[in-house]
């Protein structure tokens, strides 16, 4: 019996992805849940299992296709007997794409009146419900999503309705747009995966859309150097996890956030949200680009919890294995260029958020401590923020707050 591989749900907001690569040829005999093939999206990457144990015998979308949500990927035979010789892998190149799935495929099929209407207004007709005969998009179904989507309360980060074209938000053209481009020998064309293209869109839409503005201090770490080095064996045989510094700025982080809620707020149209939880999100750099998994009520947890969790959202990262929901709904961002040996830098808003916090190097320098100079082990700090959102005078105080933390740890113990 014949059983499709179908695309699974990929999470909110998500409705496309990318065949990353099939790891069964056809012919080849596969157990129930044993993964197939790899899709990524704009967020995450995402492993198909087998729905059943049997023989693969059909891959109707190839390395490379872009399918959407719910589309055939191939299908296995569940009764087929496994031969000794499996047939000889014959994956579609990765030039092909499953036609019936493809944006250009579906679009080439509507009418000019409604073609004309979905370029104008720079959207993707495979994500508008359809309502005509043989599901056939019509004007009025196009009309209706786009009042729906004016009206409908939803995160102000763009939905996937909006392709990522020559707009004003996305830097990122589409190739037919361009001229042919002469090859050249000494280079290595790439083409860009959805998590890049997605990560241009929404730096591009952040300075596009806020009043970016960005307020420098510089914190002395020598104190809370010493403090890790006193309990970091101590700590690490109780929990079971390494002591950091990414820690302390969180729960720094909290205490100065909770002091001014402006910088955990976001802009909602006309409207300032004021978020009362404070769900952190920190900047994980991958081989596939930056992921901003997110830890929900950081100021709930413990400094052994946010360590752990760190740790292991560090290595699922790596391997793709994030989900979409842990990566989702953080009200500020910690972002740490210190790790690649950055002195000083000017982190962009992660939207629809208002303010991010960089952190960088820890350097020795040399400072006046009690009229003398003395060399301290220092680290420059970084606040952006939307300045239509935060005034300077509380972005600066948040990182004084942020600074009488560090300097001082115990103030973290007893909430002063």
């Amino acid at each position: 019996m014949s059983v499709q591989i179908m695309v699974p749900a990929l999470g909110e907001s998500v409705s496309e992805a990318t065949v990353l690569k099939w790891f069964k040829n056809i012919g080849e005999p596969v157990e129930a849940d044993e993964p197939l093939v790899e899709l990524e999206t704009d967020k995450v990457t995402v492993e198909v299992p087998a729905p059943t144990a049997g023989v693969l015998m059909a891959i109707s979308a190839a390395d490379g296709a872009e399918v959407a949500v719910g589309a055939v990927l191939g299908s296995l035979d569940e009764g087929a007997a496994v031969s000794s010789q499996p047939a000889p892998a014959e994956k579609p190149t990765p030039a092909e794409k499953a036609p019936a799935q493809t944006l250009e495929a579906y679009e080439a099929k509507l009418s000019p009146a409604v073609r004309k209407l979905v370029d104008d207004n720079n959207l993707n007709a495979s994500a508008i419900p359809a309502t005509g005969k043989k599901g056939q998009l019509t004007k009025m179904d196009v009309e209706a999503f786009m009042a729906n989507e004016l009206t409908e309360h939803t995160k102000p980060a763009p939905t996937t309705a909006r392709r990522m074209s020559a707009s004003p938000t996305a830097d990122i053209v589409r190739m037919d747009e361009l001229p042919p481009r002469p090859e050249d020998p000494r280079e290595e064309v790439v083409k860009m995966s959805r998590l890049r293209q997605r990560i241009a869109q929404r730096l591009k839409e952040a300075q596009n859309t806020a009043a970016i503005l960005t307020t420098y201090n510089e914190v002395d770490m020598t104190t809370l150097m010493g403090l890790r080095s006193d309990y970091r064996d101590t700590f690490e045989k109780k929990h079971g996890v390494r002591l950091g510094f990414l820690s302390f700025f969180v729960k720094a982080s909290t205490l100065a956030l909770q002091e001014l809620p402006a910088v955990n707020a976001e802009i909602y149209g006309d409207q300032i949200v004021y978020k009362n939880y404070y769900d952190i999100g920190v900047a994980v750099g991958t081989p596939q680009g930056l992921v901003v998994p997110v830890l929900r009520n950081a100021d709930q947890m413990s400094f052994s919890e946010i360590e752990r969790t760190i740790g292991e959202f560090g290595s699922r990262a790596r391997d793709g294995k994030l989900t979409v929901a842990e990566m989702t709904g953080g009200t500020f961002t910690i972002s740490n260029g210190g790790v690649y040996g950055s002195l000083m830098s000017m982190p962009i808003l992660n939207p629809p958020q208002s303010a991010i916090l960089g952190m960088h190097k820890i350097q020795k320098r040399p400072v006046v401590v009690d009229n003398e100079v003395k060399i301290r082990n220092m680290m420059y700090l970084a606040l952006s923020y939307d300045h239509r959102i935060i005034d300077g005078r509380e972005a600066v105080t948040f990182l004084v707050r942020l600074k009488d933390c560090i300097e001082d740890p115990q103030r973290l113990l007893i909430d002063v």
